[in-house]
């Protein structure tokens, strides 16, 4: 008995990986995307060279998600937020991260999602468990 191949199609694009995170976070529970008003989501291949110069990171294949924009913990009732909080996904580091783990493409963005969503909010390791727990 011959075992049926699986077929490969050619890997997520940029756009395919944001519609992707877009309808992960539609489906995230809506306490935790309730407070998530103007978060935009990004999709590139890798961080630029002065993220992660500034990170300490040497291979751009060490990140896979950044959330940019002041943490909500430490801003102020009077603050103006200059510029637009985002996540950026990493679509070259995704893949490597894929490629080396069990875990399915949409689970891999969700968590990944879900972490970076979860320092614009301070929560704890524990905290952003729970919720990917929840967001199934």
């Amino acid at each position: 008995m011959t075992a049926e191949l699986r077929r490969f199609g050619p890997p997520p694009s940029l756009d395919e990986i944001e519609e992707l995170a877009h309808r992960i976070f539609a489906a995230l529970p809506q306490i935790f995307t309730a407070r998530c008003q103007g978060l935009a989501i990004r999709v590139l291949d890798f961080a630029d060279d002065a993220t992660l110069t500034e990170m300490g990171i040497e291979s751009a294949f060490e990140l896979a998600g950044l959330y940019r924009g002041a943490p909500l913990p430490t801003r102020g009732v009077a603050d103006v937020t200059q510029h637009l909080d985002m996540v950026f996904l990493y679509r070259r580091a995704l893949l490597d991260w894929w490629a080396e783990d069990a875990m399915d493409f949409e689970e891999l963005v969700r968590h990944v999602l879900i972490h970076e969503i979860g320092h614009h909010f301070g929560f704890s390791d524990a905290d952003m468990e729970r919720i990917e727990g929840e967001a199934h």
